[in-house]
């Protein structure tokens, strides 16, 4: 039977007197892509911080391989195998991509640098660039190889795809496909939604902090109507 990697139980989450988050429930099964879609402004990247540690719930629970995180500060998070690409990628813009690498303290498991050029050959070529040197599908990638040298179990993704050129949205959906099939388990936010449905074993769908849908992608695509409303997609078709 599969486990679960993280879920969260009645999540309350606010900025100052904002309540943002209103009783969000949600889980990751192992070795899965489970994905949060949703508008501009519905809490997804609230929940995400929220997960990590980063805005810490003011109610409700949190476990990540069954050992409750619902208070730990995020190093601590980090420190069960949980790898994090936030948002805007955050990588050091005066460091070179192999001085990049190096900031992630070792963990043992798989991933190396040498791995990591492996998956992403374009960063091996540019390992002497600096980070403000990089394309936008550059720094993604420096960003998510720079989580997986933390060996993580679970890796969350904050808008992989945010300002990236269609074929390295691809591109970086293929890798996230690679992480699943590797068996690490990938909790994604995306404002993509036809390309994060390809993908995606699980799909919930954020309305104003509460969970709108939660069910298969398969379930999600066969309404339109909801994929319109909840999560404002075009009619574009993408496949991996």
């Amino acid at each position: 039977m599969t486990g679960v990697a993280l879920s969260a139980e009645g999540l309350h989450t606010y900025y100052g007197k904002s309540h943002i988050l209103h009783g969000i429930n949600l889980q990751v099964a192992e070795g899965s892509i489970t994905t949060i879609l949703g508008r501009n402004g519905a809490g997804k990247s609230t929940t995400l911080r929220s997960l990590v540690g980063l805005t810490p719930a003011r109610e409700g629970t949190i476990r990540i391989f069954g050992q409750d995180t619902t208070r730990l500060p995020p190093y601590a998070v980090a420190s069960l195998g949980v790898g994090f690409v936030p948002e805007g990628r955050k990588i050091f813009p005066s460091l070179t991509v192999e001085e990049n690498l190096k900031v992630p303290n070792d963990r043992p498991g798989p991933w190396t640098i040498e791995t990591v050029y492996g998956l992403f050959p374009r960063l091996k070529e540019r390992r002497l660039n600096k980070g403000r040197q990089l394309s936008g599908g550059e720094q993604e990638m420096l960003s998510i190889a720079r989580a997986l040298l933390l060996n993580p179990k679970l890796l969350i993704l904050d808008e992989p795809s945010q300002g990236l050129a269609p074929l390295i949205v691809k591109e970086v959906f293929r890798i996230i496909v690679k992480m699943r099939d590797s068996g690490m388990s990938v909790l994604v936010v995306e404002q993509n939604v036809r390309m994060t449905l390809e993908v995606a074993d699980y799909a919930y769908v954020l309305n104003d902090g509460e969970i709108a849908f939660a069910g298969t992608p398969a379930e999600l695509n066969a309404d339109e109507a909801r994929l319109q409303s909840l999560a404002g997609v075009s009619a574009e078709r993408w496949e991996i």
